[in-house]
């Protein structure tokens, strides 16, 4: 791949031109707003100028309901020999690519499974799709060098590329991303109805929580109208399970011991169901997670101290699997949670405490 058109120069198709540019393709930017195709110009993604010829790939990084009638403009203009979109619903854009008798040989849908709660192209990132999965959801027709470029797409990104058909993958995106989207959404609301004093009590669990809930409104709208269906039926289902917890609850509630203890048997059944289902959620690089022991360390809130740990852990010879930093409420303190094999944890105790640090 020599160039490219990225179409919509928000926080993905940014991204996507800072990592194609970086790696030596020439890439033209377009937008319905022109100072934000500037701005990703002035970051070094692209250029504005137009394609004197047709480049080899057209990426498509606009919302889902508009990717229909882009992508039939863009083949109508012949501004590209292949084309792709990265929205993040499949079935009902393939639908009005379709309708609108667009070149479907010359076509295959995409989604990179990556994002941030800030959109614009401000917040792109070269390397915001390394390592994350991205689905291709090729159509009954799409060419071989459509698919094979698409691929060269994924690959020059840092992805990893996950070939399934759109029903399938709109599916699957509103168990894993779109409902629980709107789950963090509502416990969210609750929060912004609480008093001054309930909301100081939050912690790193209702922080992780509601971590999505602060995403661009209007994005999510577009994603969700786009695959209403789907997201209805799963949290309906939800709420068949939320009604029972609740009933479950009132039970541990109740006065009679029988009631309390059928109660409890609910409770523990879906927190046991819980835990396995989080168990099931791929662990680092894509494999099955694997049991670890998290060391807490005790970090105060001056200049150096970050890194002040990871150097005296790296000096312990013990590689770090995961961190996760949490503050504390009216504090100048933080933990620094290290995830560590559980046979290296020891040593790195070790290590530590020699160092001066406190560990929970």
């Amino acid at each position: 791949m020599r160039s490219a058109v990225v179409v919509g120069t928000g926080l993905i198709g940014t991204s996507v031109a800072l990592a194609l540019s970086a790696r030596g393709v020439t890439v033209h930017l377009r937008d319905a707003d022109p100072e934000a195709a500037g701005i990703a110009a002035s970051l070094g993604a692209g250029t504005v100028e137009a394609p004197t010829a047709a480049v080899d790939l057209a990426v498509l990084a606009v919302p889902p309901a508009l990717v229909g009638s882009v992508l039939a403009d863009a083949q109508a203009a012949g501004i590209a020999r292949h084309y792709t979109d990265v929205a993040s619903v499949k079935a009902e854009p393939r639908e009005d690519v379709v309708v609108l008798g667009c070149d479907t040989a010359r076509y295959i849908g995409g989604h990179p499974m990556a994002g941030g709660e800030v959109s614009g192209p401000t917040a792109a990132r070269a390397d915001l799709f390394e390592g994350c999965t991205w689905v291709l959801t090729p159509t009954p027709d799409t060419g071989t060098e459509t698919l094979n470029t698409a691929l060269e797409l994924v690959a020059t990104c840092g992805g990893t590329p996950v070939v399934m058909a759109a029903a399938e993958h709109d599916r699957a995106v509103g168990l894993v991303s779109h409902a629980p989207h709107v789950v963090a959404a509502l416990v969210a609301k609750r929060l912004a109805k609480a008093g001054e004093r309930a909301v100081s009590l939050a912690g790193p669990g209702v922080r992780d929580l509601t971590r999505i809930a602060g995403g661009d409104p209007d994005l999510w709208v577009d994603i969700l109208s786009a695959n209403a269906g789907v997201v209805a039926d799963i949290l309906e289902e939800l709420g068949s399970d939320l009604g029972d917890a609740v009933a479950a609850l009132r039970a541990m509630a109740a006065t009679d011991e029988a009631k309390r203890d059928a109660g409890r048997q609910c409770v523990d059944a879906l927190l046991r169901q819980g835990r396995s289902g989080r168990r099931r959620i791929a662990g680092k690089h894509g494999i099955r997670p694997a049991r670890y022991r998290t060391l807490g360390v005790m970090v105060g809130d001056q200049p150096g101290q970050l890194a002040r740990l990871f150097a005296d852990a790296d000096r312990s010879g013990v590689n770090i699997e995961d961190i996760h930093l949490e503050h504390s409420t009216g504090r100048l303190t933080g933990v620094v949670r290290l995830s560590v094999d559980q046979r290296a944890a020891p040593a790195l105790e070790d290590a530590l405490h020699s160092q001066g640090w406190r560990i929970q």
